[in-house]
């Protein structure tokens, strides 16, 4: 069962995050959502990757 106090536990590593990591985080989730909904079947390594050193730079 989830409960709000273990949301908050998932959530506490994000919300803590800098704020650079969290840009990577949620660009990240916006990608999976995405190949999600188009049911894609792609690897989705590259893209990660790609997404970490953009914001890197």
């Amino acid at each position: 069962m989830i409960t709000e106090s273990n949301m908050s536990d998932v959530q506490e590593p994000i919300v803590t995050a800098a704020p650079e990591i969290r840009q990577i985080i949620e660009r990240v989730c916006q990608l999976e959502k995405n190949r999600l909904d188009r049911k894609s079947q792609g690897h989705i390594n590259d893209d990660i990757v790609k997404i970490i050193k953009e914001e890197v730079q």
